[in-house]
C-alpha cells in the first residue's frame, strides 16, 4: 500500500521535509521512495515555506494511495478542492457501505 508523507531531511535542529508517495513499510527517513511530490520548511517564512505538486498528489490519491494527517494539511493550505474531494469521496464510500449493510441485515 502506498502512502504520501514527508521525509525528513537535513540537520536534527534545522529539519526540512520532503513529502513522498513510498511504501508503507519503508522507513520514514532512510527507505526508498516512489516519488518526490514537494518539500516543507517549518523555518522558512509562512507562504514560502512549501512547494507541492498537486496534480501529481491527486494522481497518487486517485490510485489509491493513502495521505499523512500532515500533508493533508499542507495540501489544503495551497489546494483545498483537492481534500475537499478526497474527503467527499471516502463519506460517499462509508455511505455505501452502510446502505449495503442495512440491505443484508435486514
Amino acid at each position: 500500500m502506498l502512502v504520501i508523507r514527508m521525509r525528513q531531511q537535513g540537520a536534527t535542529s534545522r529539519q526540512r521535509f520532503r513529502v513522498v508517495v513510498t511504501d508503507i513499510r519503508s522507513p520514514r527517513d532512510g527507505g526508498r521512495y516512489v516519488e518526490k511530490l514537494g518539500w516543507y520548511n517549518p523555518f522558512a517564512e509562512e507562504g514560502k515555506n512549501y512547494q507541492l505538486d498537486v496534480p501529481r498528489i491527486q494522481y497518487w490519491i486517485d490510485q489509491g494511495a493513502q495521505i499523512s494527517d500532515r500533508v493533508k494539511q499542507l495540501v489544503a493550505r495551497c489546494s483545498p478542492e483537492t481534500v475537499k474531494d478526497m474527503t467527499a469521496k471516502q463519506v460517499a464510500k462509508k455511505d455505501k457501505a452502510r446502505t449495503l449493510r442495512k440491505k443484508k441485515d435486514a
